[in-house]
């Protein structure tokens, strides 16, 4: 079986929802449910919801809505519904083989929100994690995924970021960093990525005082 796809760094920086947890139908029920309840299309909400911030696409889909009474009655309805939140094909064995402090959870997602979905995916946390609540800008914006690299004390050179939607793709390179999508959300060809998996079923990595990370198939875009 032939190696399609090498990465040789020191970490790895994944996406949470659509990458490592598999939340698709948790979300589109959120968004649907928010939508009905302030007479809203869900439709254009959930072309642009994927890898946002919750606060960004209120800001954008309905200004009037954005106070942070709403953003928290929204995460309390998300904390609330855990159905259906399981891990990514491969998942949990890739972060088994990876040592503690080479990888870290750069998500959109807040903190508290992002404990509950790896926990009902059966999924540890890492020792970093960055969440929305730690960043002023989210993706596509670069700051969450180099205040990861700090964080583990890496060059962002030597990272590769996981994910699943064009955002998180556009925040890798603007960082300066590998990328590898994952086609849960988007096809190759939308993510705009060079190299994808399906899921991590085909991602082998060891670490050898410098982590190596090859994949052996890749999907049609």
């Amino acid at each position: 079986m032939s190696t399609l796809f090498q990465f040789h760094g020191s970490a790895i920086l994944f996406d949470m929802d659509g990458t490592l947890v598999d939340s698709m139908a948790h979300d589109e029920r959120q968004w649907t449910r928010w939508a009905a309840r302030h007479g809203l299309d869900p439709q254009p909400i959930l072309k642009i919801s994927h890898g946002r911030r919750t606060d960004d696409i209120i800001r954008e889909i309905a200004p009037l809505l954005a106070t942070e009474e709403e953003f928290a009655r929204f995460g309390e309805e998300e904390l609330a519904d855990r159905e259906g939140i399981r891990a990514v094909a491969g998942a949990a064995a890739l972060i088994r083989s990876l040592p503690q402090n080479s990888w870290a959870l750069v998500t959109s997602a807040p903190t508290r929100l992002a404990q509950v979905r790896m926990e009902c995916a059966g999924l540890p946390l890492p020792t970093v994690v960055v969440s929305a609540d730690d960043v002023k800008h989210g993706k596509p914006d670069p700051e969450g995924v180099l205040l990861a690299a700090r964080s583990l004390g890496v060059e962002p050179a030597d990272c590769l970021v996981i994910e699943d939607t064009p955002a998180g793709i556009q925040a890798a390179r603007a960082a300066g960093m590998a990328a590898l999508g994952i086609t849960t959300t988007y096809s190759c060809a939308e993510l705009r990525s060079t190299y994808c998996v399906r899921d991590f079923t085909s991602v082998r990595a060891f670490h050898d005082g410098r982590l190596h990370v090859a994949v052996d198939e890749l999907p049609q875009a």
